[in-house]
């Protein structure tokens, strides 16, 4: 009788955190849904724009599938610019999202084509939005997951501890190589990101392709926007 009685109760809490998560999955589908909005395309710090609704940042490589991603999430094509030259996005791009929360997408990093003089600028310009915005509330980590994390991205891992600034990493083109791959490489990840003190221990694997992952990174970031106002 109490086996049966567990069992029921096991049962009961399995299906409540199931209907929670999908709770979690349809409000982060309509968070996205509705209005996204280009604010400003920033260049210096001086242009940063005032502070207000809480910041989540896209940082990655160059080429990682960072604004294809973006676009998935968005539901458009438009929100960011994709392009296949490394490099092309050169300034912090801030979008308001529903008017809860503002997706800052990040220069890519990375790459070696472009002059030392931008990357530098660039570098300088990430840094100080890093250090300085209160109103930064995580920073998504994009990861090819053909690849794992490579310097560059550890560099960023060290950077953002610095600044002691929570992120999460996101397994970005995860329908490219075989799934026992993509768990190799989540596996490996995971083992060298417990090592951080600002690393957030969920990673999820996403595919900007076949939507893989794209409810469950919406539900994350629904999680860290303005609450919505009840009318």
């Amino acid at each position: 009788m109490g086996d049966h009685a567990q069992s029921r109760g096991e049962a009961l809490n399995g299906a409540s955190e199931a209907d929670e998560a999908a709770g979690l999955m349809e409000a982060g589908r309509l968070l996205f849904a509705r209005e996204v909005t280009f604010l400003r395309g920033v260049a210096a710090l001086d242009q940063l724009p005032a502070f207000g609704l809480p910041e989540v940042a896209f940082a990655g490589r160059s080429n990682v599938g960072k604004s294809s991603l973006i676009n998935a999430l968005c539901g458009r094509s438009t929100v960011a610019r994709t392009s296949n030259t490394p490099g092309r996005t050169q300034e912090l791009n801030f979008f308001d999202i529903s008017g809860r929360m503002i997706l800052v997408d990040m220069p890519g990093y990375g790459f070696a084509s472009a002059p030392k003089d931008k990357v530098d600028a660039w570098t300088r310009l990430v840094r100080g939005y890093l250090k300085g915005r209160p109103t930064l509330k995580r920073c998504m980590l994009l990861v090819d997951s053909r690849h794992g994390l490579k310097d560059s991205d550890r560099e960023m891992m060290t950077l953002l501890d610095q600044a002691a600034v929570v992120y999460q990493v996101v397994l970005t083109k995860a329908d490219k190589p075989k799934s026992a791959e993509v768990e190799a490489v989540a596996e490996r990840t995971r083992v060298e990101i417990a090592r951080h003190v600002a690393a957030h221990p969920v990673l999820i694997p996403t595919s900007a392709e076949k939507a893989t992952g794209i409810a469950e990174l919406r539900a994350e970031l629904l999680q860290l926007a303005q609450p919505e106002r009840t009318p």
